[in-house]
């Protein structure tokens, strides 16, 4: 193998950024975390002319300005991490707002290729683009590509090996010129710079490291030690404040505008007015003020309603196997064998981690609905209508997208939050997403479903549900703003993508990498937690005298003068009755029975209090757990599934309540740690889990009550 070099991919989020790292890498990627931050990581490789390449997709960011985490951890790695080449992704499309970070990379001295992405949808806005002056303007090759139809791939990767290998000289770079003033307090800087410069020196270049403390950045004021340095930033920062009448960071700002306006002006012809693109004309209908929000309630109806249907079959195909795997594992061991390594196996993993997997389908075909959305620009969109609704409950429309998130897991929404500036937004946002119908109770409402509702109630089952979790967010978001939360939310400002046709492989790399995390859970978390619950409800077994007592009666069963049929009824009848007195004995049936009388107002007994405890550690145990207390002792070829035990012991009622407490409930463990770190107190932590519980109980109360004294679903 000959040469390997770093390459980063740096844009503007919705600048297609993701999607061309897609096609660059294939599946030849992974994704994790950046360290010390729950920033995603994703990192991918490609060999182009002989060359290895390290492709990083870095978090979408406006700026290297760090005024959020990503824009740090994107900084961060440049300075960390020295990439040979950064490839700067701009939406062509909406260009010079898409050029302010690639001034900045070009101020920071990364050795830049710039992708004009989108150009297709640029040449539809009438732009013509003179790419060799642009190209000069901004000292750095300029590719035109079409990320979403793979095009202009080659070319870009011919670029990229281009500038790693030609030799990197200061002088060719492009340097924006702030004017006397500012220039003036550069040099100033810069020579306090060198004066009291660090052992090794700085790892940033002296002139980008100037305008950023003139800047007033934070994290990088946090950097410089020396008081002549900061003394002199100071002074600066005040004299350019007196002279403009404002902070310098915006004149700053104004002076990068202004070179990208004149580059612009130069090299960008627009051959045609400006007129409503295809993007406009479908926004006037889906982001209609009186049309917006039923529109995109029928849409998430559409997603669950496909969700269900096509996932029926291959869920039928892997209960099977789960099934056959059972037989094949309990004909290892003689007919009525007590084995506990069968046990194990077949009660703890098959029926614990099996009852899990089998609604891989489901998760599946939920994510990539929802990655065809968010990849059509859709998603957007649905953020923009929801800000109405945000503003009227007191929440910054940003909170959606965290919110939006949760859907799929709670953890990382929270996470989420980081991208509100106000603390009082962020809280409430976090105090709510567990409201959202995260991924791991998909499992539990696509058990219960299909279990007491008929297949033309389904959908809609699995759509009031999921809108139950939304009311009782944005009412309880309204209550903390009210109350302990009480203070002013800012406007939402954002911008839409246009719309685009997502690409079949992008689609599937989103959907495969929430699929796979959730795979990798029922692997790993899901299992341990199977293993243990499984110990708790088969230890300690029955007493001996118990034992003998079940066994005089299997013995008079034989002894009586009746037909085999009825004996072997019987026998199993007492069979059963040993397996679920065995339960009650163990510790988890012990647990269960002391929390019965609490739990029996919901209408449940203290099999479901078993599962309920189990749903702490996570959502996904709930059944798992369900499915080891019935399948305990009576895991053979012709046991019910867990579905048709369900309807024999539970009515309709009772199996809404139970997705009712599991959707408000309290959060997993896992939910309540982020908390009590995002928020950085474990009042709040605990203000969540015990909330959300009281809350879950009161509902659940009052709809289980409601319904009996109805005879609703009974």
């Amino acid at each position: 193998m000959g040469k390997k070099i770093l390459v980063a991919l740096a844009g503007n989020p919705n600048s297609g950024k993701t999607t061309i790292f897609n096609n660059l890498t294939g599946m030849k990627q992974h994704v994790g975390n950046y360290p010390g931050v729950t920033v995603e990581r994703k990192e991918g490789y490609c060999i182009h002319k002989g060359i290895e390449m390290r492709i990083v997709d870095l978090p979408g960011a406006y700026s290297l300005s760090a005024y959020s985490v990503e824009e740090a951890v994107a900084r961060n790695f440049l300075v960390n991490e020295k990439p040979d080449v950064v490839v700067s992704i701009i939406d062509s499309s909406n260009l010079e707002r898409n050029l302010y970070l690639a001034v900045q990379l070009m101020e920071f001295g990364a050795p830049l290729v710039m992708a004009f992405n989108m150009s297709d949808e640029a040449k539809a806005r009438g732009y013509q683009f003179d790419l060799e002056k642009l190209s000069g303007a901004f000292f750095a090759p300029i590719v035109e590509t079409v990320g979403h139809k793979q095009q202009g791939m080659d070319a870009l990767l011919d670029a990229i090996v281009s500038v790693a290998e030609k030799e990197r000289n200061p002088r060719t770079r492009a340097v924006v010129n702030y004017g006397r003033e500012i220039e003036e307090e550069i040099s100033n800087v810069v020579e306090a710079l060198k004066s009291e410069a660090p052992p090794g020196g700085y790892p940033y270049d002296l002139r980008w490291l100037a305008v950023t403390l003139l800047e007033q950045d934070k994290e990088i004021e946090k950097e410089i030690t020396t008081s002549g340095v900061k003394d002199r930033v100071s002074q600066g920062i005040a004299r350019l404040q007196k002279f403009f009448g404002e902070s310098p960071s915006t004149e700053i700002a104004s002076r990068r505008y202004g070179l990208i306006s004149g580059a612009c002006q130069e090299a960008v012809r627009s051959t045609v007015e400006r007129r409503h693109t295809t993007s406009d004309k479908i926004d006037n209908f889906l982001t209609n003020r009186i049309l917006g929000l039923p529109i995109f309630l029928v849409m998430m109806y559409l997603v669950f309603m496909l969700t269900f249907r096509l996932g029926e079959p291959p869920m039928g195909w892997i209960e099977s196997f789960f099934a056959f795997s059972a037989e094949k594992i309990s004909a290892l061991w003689p007919a009525g064998s007590e084995s506990a390594v069968k046990s194990l196996l077949i009660d703890g993993i098959i029926n614990g981690v099996g009852g899990v997997i089998v609604f891989l389908p489901n998760i599946f075909l939920l994510f990539l609905a929802i990655a065809f959305l968010e990849d059509s620009g859709y998603m957007a969109r649905a953020a923009f209508i929801m800000d109405r609704i945000m503003h009227k409950i007191g929440l910054h429309g940003k909170s959606f997208m965290p919110m939006l998130i949760g859907f799929g897991c709670s953890i990382p929404a929270i996470m989420a939050t980081r991208s509100l500036e106000n603390r009082r937004d962020r809280l409430t946002t976090m105090m709510v997403i567990p409201l959202m119908s995260c991924g791991a109770r998909l499992p539990i409402y696509s058990l219960i479903i299909p279990a007491f509702f008929p297949q033309a109630w389904q959908a809609p089952m699995l759509w009031l549900i999921y809108s139950i979790g939304i009311i009782l967010a944005v009412i309880t978001a309204k209550i903390l703003r009210m109350t302990i939360l009480k203070g002013e939310s800012v406007p939402l400002v954002m911008e839409l993508p246009p719309y685009r046709m997502p690409t079949f492989k992008s689609v599937l790399l989103h959907m495969w990498e929430r699929g796979w995390l959730y795979l990798r859970k029922a692997g790993t978390v899901i299992l341990g937690i199977s293993i243990l619950l499984w110990a708790m409800t088969s230890y300690p077994g029955l007493p001996e005298d118990h034992l003998q007592r079940f066994e005089q009666q299997r013995n008079a069963v034989t002894a009586e003068n009746i037909t085999q049929e009825q004996k072997n009824e019987r026998i199993a009848s007492i069979d059963n009755s040993q397996a679920e007195a065995a339960i009650e004995y163990s510790i988890m049936g012990r647990i269960g029975r002391g929390i019965e009388p609490l739990l029996k107002p919901m209408g449940f007994d203290w099999r479901i209090g078993t599962a309920l405890i189990g749903g702490l550690a996570a959502k996904e145990v709930v059944v798992s757990q369900l499915g080891i207390v019935y399948s305990v002792g009576e895991a053979d070829e012709e046991s019910e599934s867990l579905r048709n035990k369900l309807i024999r012991n539970y009515s309709p009622l009772i199996g809404f309540a139970i997705m009712l407490f599991t959707l408000i409930s309290a959060p997993c463990m896992a939910t309540f740690a982020v908390t009590w770190k995002e928020s950085g107190s474990i009042r709040w932590a605990l203000l969540q889990f015990g909330g959300l519980t009281a809350l879950a109980y009161l509902i659940t109360v009052v709809v289980f009550q409601t319904g009996r004294l109805m005879g609703v679903g009974l």
